[in-house]
């Protein structure tokens, strides 16, 4: 409840209350009142049930869900280099950036949101929100370094507590003013919509924070299941949330002047202190679940070959979906306390918010479209009408938060861009490089006569060399040989690959072919959502009859240092960028856990 349903179960902090903000222009009336819950329950309804919990589930790579996975599991249909696969890997590119879009803001307006509850309680504390949401969103970044095992025992009980207040409450309001129920007729949504009231597109760009979260019911699907996940939306997570949006409105009917703040008006004075507690520490647990999910994505886009290795801590000896990335939660940290501090409210943040949410819906349904046409095999008419329908939603909403750039709306925009072009950059990049070692590369055959006429001394031991190409004698191999003279009883040169699917099963991770002359070729195969030890891989390896003991086994990378060069293939300022990326990845030594004191690096300059 609290990794999936956390950022969706904060949501009635501030959506009926931005419904009515008065940029958006509504006043509070029963036919207004009655409108807004009324496209609320259908969002709901529509987006998240229907198209999220019915549709998207079915679309898993092997059990895992999220853009990225999807992704992967469409391009395998999809020829390389083909204007599909460009187009599929930009969608998945830009899903991905928007969901670090997703992790700025989330922390930012959950948090915010729920700390506005202390102007509520006494105006004592105006002007406070902002330093008090600061110091516990920097509490919360500070923490992740001890991983979330300590803290994850109590997600459960808070949530289930959560959404059990927000049902309790939404009776309570529901019993003091029933007629509200009229809202469950999806007329009275299309009427607002069509009054005048106020432009459809901000009505729009306000309903859709009710649905934000949506995209983590997939993401997360792998650590949970399908069945788990549907099953606690539809027994509990969808009723209480439908019932606190219906009580909300059932107080506007009967008090309109609580649209200040009309989800803590809700509850009875007395309880409004413990409610701004539980909904705080709501808040804090929606962002810990999209601060663990940013980090997520990270491993599985490094996986890819779509962003540089970074440093992966694994903080649970038990889950090994549990990581923390350094450099990814510093980055986040940064972003969302700038946030808090720039937008001040999150009624400010609300507009940015829609943006990065519907921007991976979008992407989502075109990529769910290509899976069940393409790989699931359904029928071409039922797969556009649906399609169709969800994608009309879609644009819909992404359409009316595009109309707030101006006011905030820039934010998820421009980090969704920049980190496109980040990770763009970082694949052509390895591309080119492929291409230019390829374009010199000295076939392994020759190496192999070379050593079968006994013209190079051989020293004891085992060297063990890494390459993106087991056909091809490795630069560091070279480097060795010109600089040192010899080669070592027992070479191997040994590739690092990815598959496009999350996991590899153990017994295929390991592809051993011996070759002579004490030359082998290894192959590691791991999936996206793994890590790999290389030495602990070389371990089994005694089962092919070929040992690598710790001590006597070195291994050979080679360290590169780029320079542009003024006919490159990149543009000038796309290839320095490459070169500084290049710097700030982690160095293979460290990425595939190699020990330190066996590790040989031989530099190598290469123009880009």
């Amino acid at each position: 409840m609290g990794v999936v349903f956390g950022d969706i179960g904060t949501s009635p902090l501030y959506t009926i209350r931005q419904c009515f903000d008065p940029a958006v222009g509504l006043k509070v009336m029963p036919e207004t009142v009655v409108g807004v819950l009324s496209l609320v329950f259908w969002a709901i309804t529509l987006v998240v049930m229907i198209k999220y919990v019915i549709f998207i589930l079915r679309a898993d790579n092997k059990g895992e869900g999220g853009v990225l996975a999807l992704t992967a599991l469409a391009l395998k249909r999809a020829q390389p280099g083909s204007w599909l696969a460009t187009a599929l890997i930009g969608g998945g590119m830009f899903g991905a950036a928007f969901f670090y879009g997703d992790g700025i803001l989330t922390p930012a307006i959950s948090v915010l949101g729920a700390v506005e509850g202390l102007e509520v309680i006494s105006p004592v504390f105006h002007g406070m929100t902002v330093p008090i949401a600061a110091v516990l969103l920097v509490g919360l970044f500070l923490a992740q370094r001890n991983g979330t095992a300590r803290v994850g025992a109590l997600f459960g009980p808070v949530m289930g507590v959560w959404f059990a207040v927000l049902a309790a409450l939404g009776v309570y309001g529901i019993a003091q003013h029933p007629g509200v129920l009229v809202a469950l007729d999806p007329r009275h949504g299309f009427y607002l919509l069509m009054a005048g009231h106020t432009h459809p597109l901000l009505l729009l760009g306000a309903v859709v924070l009710a649905i934000t979260g949506a995209e983590a019911l997939y993401a997360d699907m792998g650590h949970f299941g399908r069945a788990t996940i549907r099953r606690i939306w539809i027994s509990f997570v969808w009723p209480a949330l439908i019932l606190n949006y219906f009580g909300q409105g059932a107080l506007l009917l009967s008090d309109p002047s609580t649209v200040e703040n009309p989800f803590y008006l809700l509850a009875p004075e007395i309880l409004r202190v413990p409610l701004l507690l539980l909904a705080t520490m709501s808040a804090i647990i929606a962002s810990q679940a999209v601060i663990s999910g940013a980090f997520s994505v990270t491993s599985q886009a490094v996986e890819l070959g779509w962003l540089p290795r970074v440093r992966i801590r694994h903080t649970s000896a038990r889950e090994a979906g549990q990581i923390y990335v350094p450099q990814i939660n510093a980055a986040l940290m940064v972003g969302v306390l700038a946030t808090v501090v720039g937008f001040e409210s999150s009624s400010r943040l609300a507009y940015a918010y829609g943006i990065a949410v519907t921007g991976t819906m979008v992407i989502t349904t075109l990529i769910g479209f290509y899976y069940y046409r393409r790989i699931a095999g359904w029928p071409l008419i039922p797969v556009l009408l649906v399609s169709a329908i969800f994608l009309t939603i879609d644009l819909s909403f992404l359409t009316s938060n595009l109309t707030k750039i101006l006011e905030g709306g820039w934010l998820p925009i421009a980090v969704g861009f920049g980190l496109v072009i980040v990770m763009e950059t970082w694949r052509r990049g390895r591309k080119l490089l492929a291409e230019q070692f390829l374009d010199g590369a000295v076939p392994l055959e020759t190496l192999l006569k070379q050593a079968a006429d006994q013209k190079i001394q051989r020293v004891k031991g085992a060297a063990v060399f890494l390459t993106a190409n087991l056909d091809a004698v490795p630069t560091a191999l070279l480097h060795n040989l010109k600089h040192n003279q010899v080669l070592h009883k027992r070479v191997a040169l040994l590739r690092v690959s990815t598959e496009d699917t999350p996991r590899v099963p153990l017994s295929e991770q390991l592809k051993v072919e011996t070759l002579p002359n004490g030359f082998a070729r290894i192959e590691i195969r791991h999936g996206f959502m793994q890590q790999v030890d290389v030495p602990e891989q070389l371990e089994r390896c005694r089962t092919f009859g070929l040992d690598f003991p710790p001590m006597e086994t070195s291994y050979f990378v080679s360290r590169q240092t780029l320079v542009h060069e003024h006919s490159s293939k990149m543009p000038g300022w796309q290839s320095q960028l490459f070169i500084l990326l290049m710097d700030y990845a982690l160095s293979p030594t460290e990425y595939f856990q190699l020990p330190p004191n066996r590790v040989v690096e031989l530099g190598t300059k290469t123009e880009v």
